[in-house]
């Protein structure tokens, strides 16, 4: 049964789109709440549930967070384990996995999900650059 389409869902909807960078619920809550001062924390999230069961969005669950993108297709994500910034994949997704998988298993499989995880190119230079200035002048330890 489709819902009807009500003004702070179309926000959170709006708020999500856009956006890059796979807000987090609380990112979203703060964006609409910017909007409208009066819709609750309560309302963002009932409706990015909705929004989520209606395939207007994605949940992307990650390690220790939930995220939420406009992009609908299956694809991977990068995270930072430094940031916690988390992006797209820029490689194609492998549905030969998903067919083998459901030939070897039984399985009736949907899809798969991965997340790549590691430090993004500014947390990898952030921690080059400090473990560079925890030398002395010759290049020693200090």
């Amino acid at each position: 049964m489709k819902q009807r389409n009500t003004k702070q869902r179309q926000l959170v909807l709006d708020a999500v789109r856009g956006r890059c960078d796979h807000p987090s619920a609380d990112q979203i809550y703060l964006t609409v709440r910017g909007i409208d001062n009066r819709i609750s924390r309560g309302t963002v999230y009932r409706n990015l549930n909705v929004l989520v069961q209606q395939g207007e969005i994605l949940h992307v669950k990650l390690p220790h967070t939930d995220r939420f993108e406009s992009r609908l297709d299956n694809h991977y994500h990068l995270l930072c384990t430094g940031c916690g910034a988390v992006s797209d994949v820029p490689l194609p997704y492998r549905g030969e996995l998903d067919e083998q998988t459901a030939k070897e298993t039984g399985y009736t499989i949907e899809r798969h999900r991965a997340v790549f995880e590691g430090l993004c190119p500014a947390c990898r230079q952030r921690k080059e650059e400090s473990k560079g200035t925890a030398k002395d002048k010759n290049g020693s330890p200090t």
